[in-house]
């Protein structure tokens, strides 16, 4: 038996940006979502062996009365630290990526029942590498200000600690250059679907090189 072969899009973009707003618009339409933020917030929970290497190299003040480790004293600690964030990636990013590779592995395997389009929602796609295992990448944009306020409301986060994470990541417009499609996420949700559903229709019509 012949393995299943999905389409692989993969949604990136700055901090902020609306990836996950993508992922969740696509997830409606059918598509298998790979979220790396949540295998790796699953990687970092007590009894993972990800939990285990973290505590041991960056302490055990990283965690809460629950046990449990802060991801946000975490982010303080590597993000005004270019050689701790380098180690930090060393130890999360690999079993992250075994995760993914072992989701698509098992999508293919389902013939008949598998999704045709697997949508991989990867802050960091390219900066580990992971464009080459995708038919597309939609990289998604919104203005440094509309950044800014979402991730103040949703996260709790200050202006500075923000703009130290953004900074940590290739520029937005880098990531724009490099994707195969661009969508505009300064407008409303409405307009946001409307984007991705006409996406959706250029693909399913072989009009797949468009950038939008």
């Amino acid at each position: 038996m012949s393995d299943h072969c999905p389409m692989i899009i993969g949604i990136t973009g700055g901090l902020g940006s609306g990836k996950s707003s993508v992922a969740g618009i696509l997830d409606r339409r059918g598509a298998a979502v790979i979220d790396a933020d949540e295998i790796a917030r699953r990687l970092l929970r007590p009894g993972k062996a990800v939990f285990d290497e973290v505590v041991e190299e960056f302490g055990h003040d990283l965690l809460t009365a629950n046990g449990e480790i802060d991801r946000r004293r975490l982010a303080e600690k590597v993000f005004q630290d270019p050689a701790a964030r380098r180690r930090l990636e060393d130890i999360v990013h690999p079993a992250v990526l075994e995760r993914i590779r072992s989701k698509i592995a098992s999508y293919r395997r389902r013939p008949e029942d598998g999704p045709e389009v697997i949508a991989l929602d990867v802050p960091l796609l390219f900066e580990v590498g992971m464009q080459d295992w995708c038919d597309e990448v939609w990289a998604v944009w919104c203005d440094l200000p509309q950044r800014i306020e979402r991730l103040t409301r949703r996260d709790g986060l200050t202006e500075c600690e923000i703009r130290e994470r953004i900074a940590a990541q290739i520029p937005l417009r880098e990531k724009m250059r490099r994707a195969d499609r661009t969508i505009d996420n300064t407008g409303s949700e409405a307009e946001l679907v409307a984007q991705v559903d006409r996406i959706l229709e250029q693909i399913e019509t072989g009009d797949s090189d468009v950038q939008t």
